[in-house]
């Protein structure tokens, strides 16, 4: 009997499926794709969005079919179009730009990411030189370099730069992070540069947003117990590729980044009694019950859902839209 076959006559076999809780959409990504649906609803197609409003092919192409137009830069928009800056933030010259040119723009800026530009230009009022613990060409990272002059601030990706970093003259240190890197790398990082430079404040609150961290600890109680744990994102989303990373270190067997069902290699579950699925916050619900369906139609599966935190927060839309 061939690979295939064994395959097909024990394709009905028994598995348990663990749904994280919570998994899928956070409250700023929410907020982003209602605020380009509104703006289309309110004025019409087309609506251009500077940058993917969040990192998710099935949701952009969604948006896309709605009307909206998706542009690496402002110059690509014309002046007579609403045009929205995508939930990672941008750096303080392109709503500039946009008003020089009397632009109708409406930012989505996650209000988390916001926080942190307030917290850089708070460090930069005083006096302090910023370190900024994120990964080079991101979104977020690039908007928020862009809230401060060039000189101001610093990049440092992993414990090796924080080994390396040298202060820049004689100014005070502080420290602000992406909001979707890995609870535990940064931590590392931290411990470095704490070690290197004591007199580092600790941030006004954990820049790590809410929803990085709940969906972080989830896939940790995932990953003990499970064979195989399948995350639903995006490859360009940080925060989705960061839960694969968390779930082989806190001791999964196997842990996948999966676009959609479709992108399921079923070779993987080889061996598999237990496998975790989670979804990165800028995966839609409804990629997740289609990958429990397709599961379903090869296995006796068992869907569990397993206890985690219940998140219940929202966030406003911006004026314009709800005037």
């Amino acid at each position: 009997m061939d690979a295939a076959s064994t395959f097909a006559a024990d394709s009905r076999r028994p598995i348990t499926v663990r749904l994280a809780t919570p998994r899928g959409f956070c409250a700023g990504v929410d907020r982003a794709i209602q605020i380009v649906e509104r703006a289309i609803e309110r004025f019409g197609a087309p609506v251009y969005v500077r940058h993917e409003i969040v990192h998710n092919r099935h949701v952009v192409e969604r948006l896309k079919a709605l009307g909206a137009v998706f542009v690496k830069e402002l110059d690509e928009c014309p002046d007579d179009r609403p045009v929205v800056f995508s939930a990672h933030g941008v750096p303080k010259s392109v709503p500039a730009a946009a008003r020089s040119r009397q632009m109708l723009f409406l930012d989505a800026t996650c209000p988390l990411v916001s926080k942190v530009h307030v917290e850089a230009e708070r460090h930069h009022a005083a006096g302090r030189h910023i370190i900024l613990i994120g990964h080079a060409g991101h979104p977020e990272v690039v908007g928020t370099m862009g809230q401060l002059p060039a000189e101001a601030i610093s990049l440092i990706e992993t414990v090796g730069d924080a080994e390396t970093f040298a202060r820049p003259g004689d100014a005070p240190l502080a420290y602000v992070t992406q909001t979707t890197l890995s609870v535990d790398d940064t931590a590392e990082v931290l411990a470095v540069l704490k070690r290197r430079f004591p007199e580092l404040p600790d941030p006004h609150k954990e820049d790590i947003c809410y929803a990085t961290t709940n969906r972080q600890e989830a896939v940790k109680r995932l990953a003990d117990g499970s064979d195989l744990v399948l995350v639903v994102g995006s490859p360009n989303s940080s925060n989705s590729v960061r839960l694969v990373e968390v779930a082989l270190r806190a001791g999964a067997r196997d842990a996948r980044l999966v676009d959609d069902a479709s992108h399921v290699d079923w070779s993987w579950f080889d061996g598999v009694r237990t496998v975790g699925v989670t979804a990165g916050a800028s995966a839609p619900e409804p990629l997740i019950e289609a990958l429990i369906e397709a599961l379903r139609a090869r296995f006796d599966a068992t869907v569990v859902e397993d206890d985690g935190e219940r998140e219940t927060v929202a966030f406003k839309l911006p004026r314009a839209l709800t005037a």
